[in-house]
């Protein structure tokens, strides 16, 4: 009995020992390292400036319905984008001239390999591009051509104009510029692109937004081929982008939030290191939603707008 707490407490001491001497070998290696943060790459696009400011014409008109209002504003509808609306050149004024008051619809958009909606126009097998479906319309999206020709032009007694700034962000780590009135504001408390709210001709009866206006972007731009300068609008109503004086995007008519996207170096007349206009017509023309979003890589250049008579009777 006595042999056996002899064991006891030779056992205990060996425990003992060994927690002092594992305590001891602790204290002098510390806890173990960390392993080292993995370093954030660094923005290959940080050269590139933060922000493009543009400016955009915004020129207020009445619906339909409304006293002095526009016919071709608060009436039609369309479901599909409306092609074939416009001319594919501006006019000696710099302005789109309508060729057809039907057009035509896309019932089913045409795709670049990637899956981007392209331009019919720009349709080419050879690049891998999928054909879409088209459609004749007996129905015109716009009522005459006098009554177009108000759209983008300062016009007495039809609509008010104000200009206002149009600013594309880059975003991080891309050479990616966007305007998007879902996420700047302060087009994202309002609920859409609404930039003339309470403004000029004031909103439309029974609603909180100023519904029916058009707007007109005019930048100009370096063209370098073979870099990947791209272009795309996501919007309603009618959009229409014109490069170089001619057509290279066309959303006309009035749809739900559609987009279009262009790559420059389809362009084929466009030489490298030319330096080339891109303008953006717009319109707002029915109620319930305003979308206007605009991403590009190209690095779009202010242009002063013209001087704007913004008078009404």
């Amino acid at each position: 009995m006595c042999r056996m707490k002899q064991g006891c407490a030779w056992v205990s001491w060996s425990v003992a020992l060994m927690a002092i001497a594992g305590a001891a070998i602790g204290m002098a290696t510390g806890p173990a390292p960390s392993a080292p943060e993995t370093p954030k790459p660094a923005d290959a696009y940080a050269h590139l400036p933060a922000k493009l400011a543009l400016n955009a014409v915004i020129r207020d008109v009445k619906g339909r319905s409304e006293e002095g209002g526009h016919p071709d504003f608060e009436f039609y509808g369309n479901t599909y984008v409306r092609m074939g609306l416009l001319k594919d050149t501006l006019d000696a004024e710099g302005k789109p001239a309508v060729l057809s008051l039907q057009g035509t619809d896309i019932r089913k958009s045409y795709l670049d390999a990637s899956g981007q909606i392209i331009y019919p126009a720009q349709f080419d097998t050879a690049r891998g591009d999928r054909k879409g479906e088209l459609a004749s319309c007996d129905d015109n999206m716009i009522t005459t051509e006098a009554s177009f020709a108000s759209w983008y032009r300062d016009t007495r007694g039809v609509n008010l104009t104000k200009v206002i700034p149009l600013v594309l962000e880059r975003q991080p780590g891309s050479d990616r510029y966007v305007f998007d009135s879902a996420i700047h504001e302060p087009y994202k408390g309002l609920g859409g692109f609404f930039p003339i709210d309470g403004d000029l001709f004031g909103n439309f009866a029974g609603w909180n937004h100023n519904f029916h206006f058009t707007t007109e972007v005019r930048t100009t731009f370096l063209f370098k081929r073979g870099t990947g300068q791209v272009f795309k609008f996501t919007g309603d109503d009618d959009v229409w982008v014109f490069v170089d004086g001619k057509l290279v995007l066309d959303l006309g008519g009035l749809h739900p939030k559609r987009e279009m996207f262009l790559e420059l170096d389809r362009l084929d007349w466009l030489e490298n290191g030319g330096v080339y206009p891109l303008v953006v017509f717009h319109a707002e023309r029915h109620t319930r939603e305003s979308n206007f979003r605009i991403e590009t890589s190209i690095l779009l250049r202010a242009v002063e707008p013209p001087p704007a008579e913004g008078l009404a009777d």
